[in-house]
């Protein structure tokens, strides 16, 4: 059983593990505040006051294949994208195992409350408070050097380890995810966001079989990050 001394080495033990397994991104959020509102039992809620939020670039070569509608090329991208999360998670959550504390890997993407569309733990709040990125225009996670060309897993864990800090908002004045929206949900301010006519437009690709889950990824590929520069509308 390996000990760890202090929550600096703790994090710099796991951070390098995970980050050799492949991970593009890595950051712990102190979870106390939200840890109810995570839809598990009440001991495995009170379980965890960390979790390290993981992330995986996605590859712009699939990215540049979408238009305005998700492609069979981006959904496979997708799935594989999440088996990676969840393969790697797993491993992790392993590894602190053996560092003789406890951890839980949340999966990538599954849905345990169809009418809330809600999984075990929401990857996004946990990447906002571990300091991954902050919520865009686009509603989702937007990191500074990726945009939101990544996705997100979590491992929950009691493992004494030092928490990031919450990103301030720095979409700033780019609005580059505005027009080609396709369901035009996306505004100018971000709490303006059209949950309901996202999720319509998610629907509406399923069922004319452009896909077979409820992804788009026209706004994941136009935000690139901070980079490419402004390009905001009039």
């Amino acid at each position: 059983m390996i000990s760890m001394t202090t929550a600096s080495e703790s994090r710099a033990a796991v951070e390098k593990f995970a980050l050799d397994l492949g991970f593009s991104v890595f950051g712990v959020a102190d979870i106390t505040a939200i840890r109810q509102d995570f839809l598990l039992s009440p001991e495995l809620k009170t379980s965890f006051d960390r979790a390290i939020s993981l992330g995986k670039r996605l590859l712009d070569s699939v990215l540049d294949d979408i238009q305005d509608h998700p492609t069979p090329l981006y959904l496979h991208h997708y799935r594989q994208t999440n088996n990676f999360l969840d393969r790697g998670a797993l491993l992790l959550a392993s590894h602190i195992q053996e560092m003789g504390h406890r951890a839980l890997p949340i999966a990538a993407s599954q849905l345990v409350d169809w009418k809330k569309h809600m999984g075990h733990v929401p990857h996004k709040k946990v990447g906002l408070l571990a300091g991954v990125g902050w919520i865009g225009r686009n509603n989702l996670l937007v990191n500074p050097d990726f945009g939101s060309r990544f996705r997100l897993v979590t491992v929950l864990t009691d493992l004494p380890i030092e928490p990031d800090t919450p990103l301030e908002f720095g979409c700033g004045t780019c609005y580059k995810c505005l027009d080609p929206c396709p369901a035009q949900a996306i505004k100018r301010q971000p709490a303006a966001f059209d949950h309901v006519g996202c999720y319509n437009k998610l629907d509406e690709f399923r069922r004319s079989h452009l896909v077979s889950q409820h992804i788009c990824g026209v706004c994941v590929k136009a935000c690139d990050g901070l980079k490419s520069g402004d390009t905001s509308p009039a």
